[in-house]
Protein backbone atom coordinates (compact mmCIF):
# COMPACT_ATOMS: atom_id res chain seq x y z
CA UNK A 1 0.00 0.00 0.00
CA UNK A 2 1.46 3.60 -0.63
CA UNK A 3 2.63 5.77 1.47
CA UNK A 4 0.56 8.60 2.31
CA UNK A 5 -2.69 6.86 2.19
CA UNK A 6 -4.61 7.45 5.36
CA UNK A 7 -4.91 4.55 7.64
CA UNK A 8 -7.09 3.94 10.64
CA UNK A 9 -5.51 2.54 14.20
CA UNK A 10 -8.39 1.43 16.91
CA UNK A 11 -6.86 0.79 20.13
CA UNK A 12 -4.33 2.94 20.05
CA UNK A 13 -4.58 3.47 23.50
CA UNK A 14 -3.17 0.19 24.01
CA UNK A 15 0.34 -1.57 24.66
CA UNK A 16 0.64 -2.34 20.85
CA UNK A 17 -1.43 0.41 19.08
CA UNK A 18 0.12 3.03 21.38
CA UNK A 19 3.69 1.68 19.52
CA UNK A 20 2.18 0.80 16.04
CA UNK A 21 1.07 4.83 15.34
CA UNK A 22 4.71 6.29 15.43
CA UNK A 23 5.89 3.12 13.34
CA UNK A 24 2.87 3.90 10.53
CA UNK A 25 3.84 7.56 11.05
CA UNK A 26 7.38 7.07 10.04
CA UNK A 27 6.64 5.07 7.12
CA UNK A 28 5.18 7.83 5.41
CA UNK A 29 1.26 6.85 6.54
CA UNK A 30 -1.59 9.67 7.29
CA UNK A 31 -3.18 8.06 10.89
CA UNK A 32 -6.43 8.01 12.13
CA UNK A 33 -7.07 6.58 15.56
CA UNK A 34 -10.54 5.97 16.73
CA UNK A 35 -10.94 6.30 20.89
CA UNK A 36 -13.98 6.04 23.25
CA UNK A 37 -11.85 9.11 24.91
CA UNK A 38 -9.72 10.98 23.01
CA UNK A 39 -8.26 12.67 25.96
CA UNK A 40 -6.51 9.19 27.00
CA UNK A 41 -3.93 10.00 23.82
CA UNK A 42 -3.21 13.13 24.54
CA UNK A 43 0.55 13.98 26.01
CA UNK A 44 1.70 11.18 23.18
CA UNK A 45 4.54 12.27 21.22
CA UNK A 46 2.80 12.02 17.94
CA UNK A 47 -1.06 13.15 19.08
CA UNK A 48 -0.41 16.81 17.05
CA UNK A 49 0.44 14.85 13.94
CA UNK A 50 -2.48 11.94 14.02
CA UNK A 51 -6.19 12.70 13.39
CA UNK A 52 -8.15 11.43 16.68
CA UNK A 53 -11.74 10.50 16.10
CA UNK A 54 -14.07 9.54 19.04
CA UNK A 55 -16.14 6.72 18.95
CA UNK A 56 -16.99 3.07 19.78
CA UNK A 57 -16.61 0.16 18.17
CA UNK A 58 -20.03 -0.96 19.58
CA UNK A 59 -21.35 1.56 17.72
CA UNK A 60 -22.15 1.04 13.94
CA UNK A 61 -22.96 4.75 13.25
CA UNK A 62 -19.59 5.61 14.89
CA UNK A 63 -17.53 2.60 13.19
CA UNK A 64 -18.74 3.77 9.63
CA UNK A 65 -17.94 7.41 10.09
CA UNK A 66 -14.56 6.75 11.46
CA UNK A 67 -13.44 4.31 8.12
CA UNK A 68 -14.46 7.36 5.65
CA UNK A 69 -11.43 7.95 3.17
CA UNK A 70 -9.42 5.30 4.79
CA UNK A 71 -7.70 2.87 2.77
CA UNK A 72 -6.83 0.09 5.50
CA UNK A 73 -7.96 -0.47 9.00
CA UNK A 74 -5.85 -1.91 11.93
CA UNK A 75 -8.35 -3.91 14.53
CA UNK A 76 -6.66 -4.02 17.74
CA UNK A 77 -9.53 -4.01 20.35
CA UNK A 78 -9.89 -6.79 22.54
CA UNK A 79 -11.28 -7.39 25.85
CA UNK A 80 -9.48 -8.63 28.51
CA UNK A 81 -11.82 -9.61 31.43
CA UNK A 82 -12.80 -12.91 29.78
CA UNK A 83 -16.34 -14.52 30.47
CA UNK A 84 -19.57 -14.72 27.99
CA UNK A 85 -20.46 -10.66 28.10
CA UNK A 86 -17.02 -9.82 27.54
CA UNK A 87 -16.87 -12.29 24.38
CA UNK A 88 -20.15 -11.22 22.99
CA UNK A 89 -19.05 -7.71 22.87
CA UNK A 90 -15.85 -8.57 21.45
CA UNK A 91 -17.39 -10.69 18.39
CA UNK A 92 -20.10 -7.94 18.27
CA UNK A 93 -17.23 -5.04 17.80
CA UNK A 94 -15.60 -6.82 14.95
CA UNK A 95 -19.37 -7.29 13.37
CA UNK A 96 -19.62 -3.31 13.27
CA UNK A 97 -16.42 -2.76 11.79
CA UNK A 98 -16.32 -6.08 9.34
CA UNK A 99 -19.59 -4.05 8.32
CA UNK A 100 -18.73 -0.22 8.42
CA UNK A 101 -15.43 -1.37 6.23
CA UNK A 102 -17.19 -3.65 4.12
CA UNK A 103 -19.55 -0.32 3.70
CA UNK A 104 -16.57 1.76 2.79
CA UNK A 105 -14.82 -0.16 0.67
CA UNK A 106 -11.95 -0.40 2.78
CA UNK A 107 -8.91 -2.36 0.74
CA UNK A 108 -7.30 -4.43 4.16
CA UNK A 109 -8.55 -5.23 7.39
CA UNK A 110 -4.97 -5.84 9.46
CA UNK A 111 -5.73 -8.07 12.62
CA UNK A 112 -3.94 -9.23 15.65
CA UNK A 113 -4.81 -11.98 16.91
CA UNK A 114 -3.22 -14.79 19.36
CA UNK A 115 -0.97 -18.20 18.08
CA UNK A 116 -4.27 -20.96 19.02
CA UNK A 117 -3.85 -24.15 18.60
CA UNK A 118 -7.62 -24.34 17.23
CA UNK A 119 -7.79 -28.36 17.92
CA UNK A 120 -6.80 -27.59 21.66
CA UNK A 121 -9.68 -26.39 24.36
CA UNK A 122 -9.06 -23.07 23.80
CA UNK A 123 -9.53 -20.78 26.87
CA UNK A 124 -12.50 -18.27 26.90
CA UNK A 125 -10.37 -15.84 26.55
CA UNK A 126 -8.25 -17.41 23.20
CA UNK A 127 -11.81 -18.55 21.89
CA UNK A 128 -13.32 -15.25 21.58
CA UNK A 129 -9.50 -14.19 19.82
CA UNK A 130 -10.17 -16.46 17.61
CA UNK A 131 -13.39 -16.04 16.75
CA UNK A 132 -12.92 -12.31 16.76
CA UNK A 133 -10.62 -13.16 13.54
CA UNK A 134 -13.06 -15.64 12.31
CA UNK A 135 -15.68 -12.78 11.80
CA UNK A 136 -13.70 -10.36 10.06
CA UNK A 137 -12.36 -12.58 8.09
CA UNK A 138 -15.84 -13.64 6.50
CA UNK A 139 -16.64 -10.13 5.65
CA UNK A 140 -15.93 -8.92 1.90
CA UNK A 141 -13.08 -7.06 3.13
CA UNK A 142 -9.73 -8.96 2.74
CA UNK A 143 -8.12 -9.30 6.14
CA UNK A 144 -4.45 -10.09 6.97
CA UNK A 145 -4.51 -12.17 10.22
CA UNK A 146 -1.45 -12.36 12.07
CA UNK A 147 -1.51 -14.47 14.96
CA UNK A 148 1.17 -13.42 17.58
CA UNK A 149 2.48 -15.80 20.50
CA UNK A 150 3.70 -13.93 23.79
CA UNK A 151 4.52 -10.55 23.22
CA UNK A 152 8.37 -9.77 24.97
CA UNK A 153 8.30 -6.10 25.61
CA UNK A 154 8.83 -2.98 28.23
CA UNK A 155 5.31 -2.76 29.28
CA UNK A 156 3.93 -6.01 27.99
CA UNK A 157 1.69 -7.86 30.82
CA UNK A 158 3.38 -11.48 30.09
CA UNK A 159 6.76 -9.12 30.36
CA UNK A 160 5.98 -7.58 33.54
CA UNK A 161 4.00 -10.75 35.45
CA UNK A 162 7.41 -12.67 34.45
CA UNK A 163 9.75 -9.57 35.70
CA UNK A 164 7.86 -9.34 38.72
CA UNK A 165 7.96 -13.15 39.66
CA UNK A 166 11.86 -13.43 39.17
CA UNK A 167 12.77 -10.70 40.78
CA UNK A 168 10.22 -11.09 43.60
CA UNK A 169 10.24 -14.82 44.47
CA UNK A 170 13.53 -16.47 44.89
CA UNK A 171 11.58 -19.94 45.14
CA UNK A 172 8.61 -20.25 42.86
CA UNK A 173 5.88 -23.01 43.18
CA UNK A 174 5.41 -23.80 39.66
CA UNK A 175 1.79 -25.17 38.38
CA UNK A 176 1.74 -27.17 35.13
CA UNK A 177 0.92 -24.07 32.81
CA UNK A 178 4.64 -22.84 33.37
CA UNK A 179 5.85 -25.68 31.36
CA UNK A 180 3.22 -25.13 27.96
CA UNK A 181 5.29 -24.42 25.06
CA UNK A 182 5.07 -20.87 23.42
CA UNK A 183 6.84 -19.05 21.22
CA UNK A 184 7.76 -15.63 22.44
CA UNK A 185 7.87 -12.29 19.76
CA UNK A 186 9.73 -9.09 20.52
CA UNK A 187 7.39 -6.21 20.44
CA UNK A 188 9.79 -4.85 17.83
CA UNK A 189 9.08 -7.79 15.55
CA UNK A 190 5.08 -7.73 16.29
CA UNK A 191 5.15 -3.92 15.21
CA UNK A 192 7.65 -4.65 11.67
CA UNK A 193 5.05 -7.40 10.52
CA UNK A 194 2.08 -5.10 11.51
CA UNK A 195 4.02 -2.27 9.37
CA UNK A 196 5.00 -4.54 6.42
CA UNK A 197 1.22 -6.25 6.09
CA UNK A 198 0.29 -2.91 4.50
CA UNK A 199 2.95 -3.19 1.30
CA UNK A 200 2.67 -7.30 1.00
CA UNK A 201 -0.06 -7.56 -1.69
CA UNK A 202 0.25 -11.93 -0.70
CA UNK A 203 -0.99 -10.94 2.61
CA UNK A 204 -4.13 -10.30 1.79
CA UNK A 205 -6.67 -12.89 2.91
CA UNK A 206 -3.87 -14.81 4.72
CA UNK A 207 -3.49 -16.09 8.41
CA UNK A 208 -0.25 -15.80 9.21
CA UNK A 209 1.56 -16.97 12.10
CA UNK A 210 4.53 -15.31 13.53
CA UNK A 211 7.01 -16.33 16.56
CA UNK A 212 10.26 -15.59 17.24
CA UNK A 213 12.93 -18.45 16.69
CA UNK A 214 12.88 -20.41 19.60
CA UNK A 215 10.42 -22.22 21.45
CA UNK A 216 10.35 -21.92 25.28
CA UNK A 217 8.31 -22.84 28.24
CA UNK A 218 7.16 -19.88 30.63
CA UNK A 219 9.83 -21.33 33.29
CA UNK A 220 12.40 -21.57 30.50
CA UNK A 221 11.40 -17.72 30.10
CA UNK A 222 11.73 -16.91 33.98
CA UNK A 223 14.78 -18.16 34.20
CA UNK A 224 16.19 -16.93 31.24
CA UNK A 225 15.00 -13.27 32.65
CA UNK A 226 16.86 -14.22 36.10
CA UNK A 227 20.19 -14.87 34.09
CA UNK A 228 19.49 -11.56 32.32
CA UNK A 229 19.40 -9.83 35.88
CA UNK A 230 22.74 -12.25 37.71
CA UNK A 231 19.84 -13.77 39.85
CA UNK A 232 19.25 -17.06 40.98
CA UNK A 233 16.30 -18.68 40.91
CA UNK A 234 14.72 -22.21 42.03
CA UNK A 235 11.03 -23.69 40.68
CA UNK A 236 9.45 -26.43 41.99
CA UNK A 237 7.31 -28.01 39.83
CA UNK A 238 3.73 -29.06 40.85
CA UNK A 239 0.86 -31.83 38.39
CA UNK A 240 -1.85 -29.00 39.07
CA UNK A 241 -2.98 -26.30 36.51
CA UNK A 242 -4.62 -23.88 38.87
CA UNK A 243 -5.39 -20.55 36.76
CA UNK A 244 -7.71 -18.80 39.41
CA UNK A 245 -5.10 -19.70 42.33
CA UNK A 246 -2.78 -18.81 40.36
CA UNK A 247 -4.41 -15.16 39.44
CA UNK A 248 -4.81 -14.24 42.52
CA UNK A 249 -1.22 -15.60 43.24
CA UNK A 250 0.10 -13.28 40.50
CA UNK A 251 -2.43 -10.74 41.73
CA UNK A 252 -0.59 -10.70 45.03
CA UNK A 253 2.91 -10.47 43.77
CA UNK A 254 2.93 -8.69 40.79
CA UNK A 255 1.07 -5.18 39.71
CA UNK A 256 -1.36 -6.86 37.64
CA UNK A 257 -5.07 -7.20 38.30
CA UNK A 258 -6.32 -10.91 38.23
CA UNK A 259 -8.96 -9.98 36.01
CA UNK A 260 -6.22 -9.06 33.50
CA UNK A 261 -4.02 -11.72 34.06
CA UNK A 262 -6.70 -14.78 34.18
CA UNK A 263 -7.45 -15.16 30.64
CA UNK A 264 -3.91 -14.77 30.15
CA UNK A 265 -2.65 -17.90 32.55
CA UNK A 266 -5.75 -20.00 30.98
CA UNK A 267 -4.20 -19.28 27.36
CA UNK A 268 -0.85 -20.98 29.06
CA UNK A 269 -2.49 -24.38 29.06
CA UNK A 270 -2.34 -24.53 25.20
CA UNK A 271 0.79 -24.62 23.31
CA UNK A 272 1.51 -21.36 21.82
CA UNK A 273 3.67 -22.03 18.75
CA UNK A 274 4.08 -21.48 15.29
CA UNK A 275 2.51 -24.12 12.90
CA UNK A 276 2.80 -22.47 9.52
CA UNK A 277 5.95 -21.07 8.33
CA UNK A 278 3.91 -18.63 6.14
CA UNK A 279 5.41 -15.27 7.49
CA UNK A 280 9.05 -16.36 6.53
CA UNK A 281 7.65 -16.88 3.09
CA UNK A 282 5.79 -13.57 2.59
CA UNK A 283 8.47 -11.51 5.28
CA UNK A 284 11.64 -13.17 4.65
CA UNK A 285 13.75 -9.50 5.64
CA UNK A 286 12.04 -9.64 8.98
CA UNK A 287 14.62 -11.90 11.02
CA UNK A 288 13.08 -12.03 14.46
CA UNK A 289 14.90 -11.33 17.18
CA UNK A 290 15.50 -13.99 19.82
CA UNK A 291 14.15 -14.44 23.55
CA UNK A 292 17.12 -13.43 25.12
CA UNK A 293 17.93 -10.31 23.37
CA UNK A 294 14.30 -9.35 23.55
CA UNK A 295 14.71 -9.48 27.24
CA UNK A 296 17.89 -7.84 27.18
CA UNK A 297 16.59 -4.86 25.25
CA UNK A 298 13.28 -4.58 27.03
CA UNK A 299 15.63 -3.96 30.40
CA UNK A 300 17.12 -1.61 28.64
CA UNK A 301 14.42 0.63 27.80
CA UNK A 302 13.08 0.22 31.36
CA UNK A 303 16.26 0.98 32.86
CA UNK A 304 16.23 4.38 30.45
CA UNK A 305 12.41 4.97 31.81
CA UNK A 306 12.29 4.77 28.39
CA UNK A 307 8.80 2.70 28.17
CA UNK A 308 6.08 3.91 25.06
CA UNK A 309 3.39 1.84 26.33
CA UNK A 310 2.15 -0.05 29.04
CA UNK A 311 0.09 -3.17 29.73
CA UNK A 312 -2.41 -0.74 32.42
CA UNK A 313 -2.95 1.92 29.76
CA UNK A 314 -6.21 -0.73 29.57
CA UNK A 315 -12.62 5.98 33.40
CA UNK A 316 -16.55 10.72 36.50
CA UNK A 317 -15.03 14.47 36.13
CA UNK A 318 -14.71 16.38 39.37
CA UNK A 319 -14.37 20.09 39.27
CA UNK A 320 -12.30 28.78 45.66
CA UNK A 321 -9.98 33.51 49.93
CA UNK A 322 -6.92 31.15 50.33
CA UNK A 323 -6.82 29.39 53.34
CA UNK A 324 -4.32 26.46 53.70
CA UNK A 325 -7.17 24.16 54.93
CA UNK A 326 -10.66 23.93 54.05
CA UNK A 327 -12.86 21.09 54.59
CA UNK A 328 -16.95 21.65 52.54
CA UNK A 329 -19.89 19.21 51.15
CA UNK A 330 -21.05 20.32 47.96
CA UNK A 331 -23.12 18.16 46.09
CA UNK A 332 -22.98 15.07 47.76
CA UNK A 333 -19.07 15.53 47.82
CA UNK A 334 -16.84 15.44 50.25
CA UNK A 335 -14.03 18.12 49.59
CA UNK A 336 -10.56 18.68 51.55
CA UNK A 337 -8.39 21.61 50.03
CA UNK A 338 -5.31 22.22 50.71
CA UNK A 339 -3.42 25.91 49.20
CA UNK A 340 -1.01 27.66 49.67
CA UNK A 341 0.89 30.94 47.66
CA UNK A 342 4.57 30.01 46.32
CA UNK A 343 7.12 32.37 45.46
CA UNK A 344 7.65 29.80 42.50
CA UNK A 345 6.75 29.45 39.01
CA UNK A 346 3.47 27.43 38.20
CA UNK A 347 5.83 24.86 35.98
CA UNK A 348 8.08 23.88 38.74
CA UNK A 349 4.91 22.74 41.12
CA UNK A 350 3.80 21.45 38.04
CA UNK A 351 7.14 18.98 37.71
CA UNK A 352 6.88 18.69 41.35
CA UNK A 353 3.38 16.96 41.59
CA UNK A 354 3.68 14.97 38.26
CA UNK A 355 6.57 13.21 39.47
CA UNK A 356 4.93 11.26 42.16
CA UNK A 357 4.17 7.77 42.42
CA UNK A 358 6.10 4.66 41.17
CA UNK A 359 9.48 4.26 41.88
CA UNK A 360 10.08 7.83 43.59
CA UNK A 361 6.93 7.33 46.21
CA UNK A 362 4.51 9.57 47.52
CA UNK A 363 6.73 11.26 49.72
CA UNK A 364 5.44 11.29 52.84
CA UNK A 365 4.19 8.08 54.94
CA UNK A 366 4.98 5.74 52.39
CA UNK A 367 4.39 3.05 54.34
CA UNK A 368 0.66 4.38 54.90
CA UNK A 369 0.50 3.95 51.03
CA UNK A 370 1.84 0.70 51.13
CA UNK A 371 -0.66 -0.74 53.30
CA UNK A 372 -3.35 0.69 52.15
CA UNK A 373 -2.35 -0.64 48.60
CA UNK A 374 -1.88 -4.00 50.01
CA UNK A 375 -5.36 -3.87 52.00
CA UNK A 376 -6.68 -3.21 48.12
CA UNK A 377 -4.46 -6.18 46.33
CA UNK A 378 -5.87 -8.16 49.09
CA UNK A 379 -9.87 -7.23 48.07
CA UNK A 380 -9.46 -7.59 44.77
CA UNK A 381 -8.28 -4.20 43.90
CA UNK A 382 -5.50 -3.10 42.07
CA UNK A 383 -3.07 -2.57 44.35
CA UNK A 384 -0.02 0.01 44.48
CA UNK A 385 2.32 -1.72 42.56
CA UNK A 386 0.93 -0.89 38.71
CA UNK A 387 3.62 2.17 39.55
CA UNK A 388 3.89 4.68 36.68
CA UNK A 389 5.08 4.43 32.84
CA UNK A 390 7.82 7.02 33.00
CA UNK A 391 9.12 8.88 36.41
CA UNK A 392 8.35 12.30 35.19
CA UNK A 393 6.03 12.42 32.12
CA UNK A 394 2.65 11.77 32.09
CA UNK A 395 -0.27 11.52 29.95
CA UNK A 396 -3.83 11.05 30.52
CA UNK A 397 -5.35 7.66 30.58
CA UNK A 398 -2.30 6.25 32.43
CA UNK A 399 -2.31 4.08 35.41
CA UNK A 400 -0.46 5.34 38.72
CA UNK A 401 0.14 2.97 41.50
CA UNK A 402 -3.95 2.91 42.28
CA UNK A 403 -5.40 6.12 40.88
CA UNK A 404 -5.52 6.38 36.85
CA UNK A 405 -4.64 10.01 35.45
CA UNK A 406 -7.91 11.59 34.49
CA UNK A 407 -6.78 14.78 33.16
CA UNK A 408 -3.03 16.77 32.84
CA UNK A 409 -3.35 20.75 31.70
CA UNK A 410 0.59 21.55 31.23
CA UNK A 411 1.71 23.53 33.93
CA UNK A 412 -1.56 23.98 35.27
CA UNK A 413 -3.28 20.46 36.69
CA UNK A 414 -3.09 16.78 37.61
CA UNK A 415 -6.26 15.27 37.95
CA UNK A 416 -5.87 11.90 39.37
CA UNK A 417 -9.66 9.26 40.01
CA UNK A 418 -8.70 6.35 42.39
CA UNK A 419 -9.21 2.64 41.32
CA UNK A 420 -8.55 1.40 44.64
CA UNK A 421 -11.97 -0.65 45.99
CA UNK A 422 -13.71 2.24 48.08
CA UNK A 423 -17.18 2.80 48.69
CA UNK A 424 -17.56 5.42 46.37
CA UNK A 425 -15.78 7.66 43.93
CA UNK A 426 -12.58 9.67 44.60
CA UNK A 427 -9.80 12.10 42.91
CA UNK A 428 -7.51 13.36 43.92
CA UNK A 429 -6.11 16.80 42.60
CA UNK A 430 -2.97 19.44 42.32
CA UNK A 431 -3.30 22.91 40.64
CA UNK A 432 -0.92 25.50 40.19
CA UNK A 433 -1.50 28.47 38.90
CA UNK A 434 -0.81 32.62 39.02
CA UNK A 435 -1.77 33.85 42.27
CA UNK A 436 -4.97 36.00 42.14
CA UNK A 437 -3.31 39.10 44.34
CA UNK A 438 -0.13 38.66 42.89
CA UNK A 439 0.63 36.84 39.46
CA UNK A 440 4.22 36.65 39.83
CA UNK A 441 3.67 33.87 42.50
CA UNK A 442 1.76 30.38 42.44
CA UNK A 443 -0.92 29.76 43.94
CA UNK A 444 -0.84 25.66 44.58
CA UNK A 445 -3.68 23.52 45.49
CA UNK A 446 -4.27 20.03 46.91
CA UNK A 447 -7.99 18.27 46.85
CA UNK A 448 -9.45 15.98 47.20
CA UNK A 449 -12.84 15.06 46.51
CA UNK A 450 -15.21 11.95 47.49
CA UNK A 451 -18.50 10.87 46.54
CA UNK A 452 -19.31 8.17 49.03
CA UNK A 453 -22.11 5.14 48.18
CA UNK A 454 -24.69 5.55 50.82
CA UNK A 455 -24.69 4.91 54.20
CA UNK A 456 -21.58 2.54 54.58
CA UNK A 457 -19.30 5.40 52.05
CA UNK A 458 -20.20 7.96 54.55
CA UNK A 459 -19.00 6.03 57.25
CA UNK A 460 -15.78 5.40 55.57
CA UNK A 461 -15.01 9.05 54.94
CA UNK A 462 -15.45 9.58 58.35
CA UNK A 463 -13.46 6.73 59.35
CA UNK A 464 -10.51 7.52 57.64
CA UNK A 465 -10.73 11.56 57.71
CA UNK A 466 -8.20 11.21 60.74
CA UNK A 467 -5.73 9.63 58.76
CA UNK A 468 -6.30 11.12 55.38
CA UNK A 469 -5.40 14.53 57.06
CA UNK A 470 -2.24 14.36 58.48
CA UNK A 471 -1.14 12.08 55.63
CA UNK A 472 -2.55 14.80 52.76
CA UNK A 473 -0.83 17.91 54.77
CA UNK A 474 1.96 15.91 54.92
CA UNK A 475 2.10 15.18 51.03
CA UNK A 476 1.23 18.92 50.43
CA UNK A 477 4.15 19.94 52.70
CA UNK A 478 6.88 17.50 50.86
CA UNK A 479 5.72 18.79 47.40
CA UNK A 480 6.24 22.18 48.26
CA UNK A 481 9.47 20.99 49.22
CA UNK A 482 10.49 19.26 46.36
CA UNK A 483 9.18 22.24 44.02
CA UNK A 484 11.61 24.18 45.70
CA UNK A 485 14.51 22.09 45.21
CA UNK A 486 13.51 21.60 41.57
CA UNK A 487 13.32 25.14 41.38
CA UNK A 488 17.44 25.87 42.61
CA UNK A 489 18.36 22.65 40.34
CA UNK A 490 16.53 24.71 36.67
Amino acid sequence: MTPGKLILVTGATGYVGGRLVPKLLEAGYRVRCLARDPSRLQGRSWFNNVEVVRGDALDSAEMTAAMKGVSAAYYLIHGRQGGRDSAERDLQAAQNFARAAEDESIGQIVYLGELVDPTANLSPYLRSRHETGFVLRHGKTPVTELRAGMIIGSGSALFEMMRYLAEREPVLICPAWFFSRAQPIAIRDVLAYLVDALKTPDALGRVIEIGGPTRLTYADMLLGYAKERNLRRWLIRTPFHAPRLSAYWVHMVTPIHWRVVAPLIEGLRAELIVRDETAKKLFPHIQPIDYQTAVHLALGRIMRDNVETSWSDALVTAQGDVKPYKFTVEEGLFIERRQAVLDLPPETIFRSYTGIGGGRGWLYMDWAWGLRGWLDKAIGGVGLRRGRRHPDEIHTGEALDFWRVEAVEKNRLLRLRAEMKLPGKAWLQFESVPAPEDETKTLFTVTAYFAPYGLFGFLYWYAMWPFHKPLFDGLARRLVSRARVLGHAY
